[in-house]
């Protein structure tokens, strides 16, 4: 007789401008909540392994941008499919072999609840492994960035600075922000929505390619 086997259940991603699923985990600084970081901006990124050689080069990554995120109000906290004494014994590896202190927790998730609510581990790459994931939450808990990585690719530590900066610079002046935007450069005007006021455009001292898109400085 022919077996029929079950479609694989997986669980809903989450999704931006919604508020970030809340987990309460076993970490290496303890028992963290998503509630305790409310009120600053939070990266939630998973890796694959421990003691794997791209996941090693990006905590050293991680660890060096560290101050800069702090110093934009936004912590970090990592997290795999590994267990608390692994996580240990590997932070301390990296700390004795390349000088690097890890200064954030990492998630111990192996019942994988976190990894699940998140959408991090994805089957088709890996069923035993979280894939590279970077969810940004803002200082109410409201999801406000995802990027995915494959599991033999690491990431770009400038790019999630960037991100910071663009994600906090929208919300404080109320504009977007165009391809590859650094601090200091000019921003996006949200475009206008009635005819009358793309008419104005031209009498605000804006830099316009058209009516539909104007920069200024901030």
């Amino acid at each position: 007789m022919t077996t029929i086997e079950e479609p694989e259940v997986r669980a809903a991603l989450p999704r931006l401008n919604e508020p970030a699923p809340a987990f309460e985990a076993v970490t290496t600084h303890g028992k963290l909540r998503l509630a305790d970081f409310e009120g600053s901006w939070l990266i939630l990124f998973s890796h694959p392994a421990d003691f794997t050689p791209v996941c090693t080069t990006e905590f050293i990554a991680f660890a060096e941008i560290y101050p800069e995120l702090q110093k934009r109000g936004c912590e970090l906290i990592g997290l795999s499919i590994d267990s608390l004494y692994s996580h240990i014994a590997w932070v301390r590896n990296i700390e004795e072999k390349a000088g690097v202190k890890i200064p954030f927790p990492v998630i111990a998730d192996l019942d994988r609840k976190v990894a699940t609510a998140y959408g991090m581990v994805m089957p088709g790459e890996s069923k035993t492994e979280a894939s590279r994931c970077v969810f940004v939450i803002d200082p109410k808990g409201i999801l406000r960035a995802i990027i995915y990585y494959p599991l033999a690719v690491g990431r770009n530590m400038d790019e999630i600075v960037r991100l910071i900066d663009a994600l906090k610079t929208g919300d404080e002046h109320h504009v977007a922000t165009p391809a590859n935007w650094r601090p200091g450069d000019k921003v996006v005007m949200p475009a206008p929505n009635t005819t009358e006021l793309a008419d104005e455009r031209a009498g605000e001292g804006l830099e316009c390619i058209d009516w539909y898109l104007c920069k200024k400085s901030l």
